[in-house]
């Protein structure tokens, strides 16, 4: 019995003892993400009066998907500089309370990203950011959509994370990002939208 067991763990921590004697993969040298995320809108009163409505009438926290892909270029120092971008999706809803109605809010951002990245292709951490255009709507029930609701504005994105590479391809991966999103248009009698932040944390896999 004893042999047995000797023989199954040697089996079994051979290729482990093996993978460990060589030097760690480099970082890269693409990878595909894909993340589900719970973002809470912010309750801003000049976000509220930009669409007409109490803050207390604005969605809350909300449901979302963002998808991206990062090539890794060179070395520089202790760092890996990446180049990539991802497109980031979410929604959230409040309840109709009268006389204020149902609420829904829909983010959509497109950002090209410039990362740093630290740790070898078994694991890495990152600090990234970029500058992309966004489109925030603000829409009740009982309304069109105001030029706010469909205008693009400039949003600076940047944020960091890390990805743990669990098989040789699959990694966990873990994103926290703030969305500054540029003021919106006037429109009618009401204000535009004001500059604002938007924090989203995301996790899901990362592909190579």
């Amino acid at each position: 019995m004893s042999r047995v067991v000797f023989c199954a763990a040697a089996i079994i921590c051979g290729p482990v003892s093996h993978a460990r004697a060589q030097d760690p993969p480099p970082i890269g040298p693409l990878t595909f993400d894909l993340r589900g995320m719970l973002p809470r809108f912010p309750g801003n009163p000049a976000l509220a009066a930009s669409r007409g409505l109490d803050q207390s009438a604005l969605p809350g926290r909300g449901i979302g998907i963002d998808a991206g892909a990062h090539v890794y270029l060179f070395k520089l120092g202790a760092a890996t500089v990446g180049l990539g971008g991802q497109i980031t999706l979410a929604r959230a809803r409040s309840a109709a309370a009268p006389p204020q109605p149902a609420v829904g809010a829909g983010f959509t951002a497109i950002a090209p990203q410039l990362s740093l990245n630290f740790g070898t292709g078994d694991g890495w951490s990152y600090i990234s950011g970029g500058v992309g255009v966004s489109r925030w709507s603000i829409v009740p029930d009982n309304r069109e959509p105001l030029a706010s609701d469909e205008a693009w504005v400039r949003t600076f994105d940047y944020g960091g994370g890390a990805r743990w590479f669990l098989r040789p391809r699959v990694a966990f991966h873990l994103d926290v990002r703030l969305h500054a999103i540029d003021p919106g248009p006037i429109q009618l009698n009401l204000p535009g939208s004001p500059r604002t932040n938007l924090l989203i944390i995301g996790a899901g896999v990362s592909v190579r």
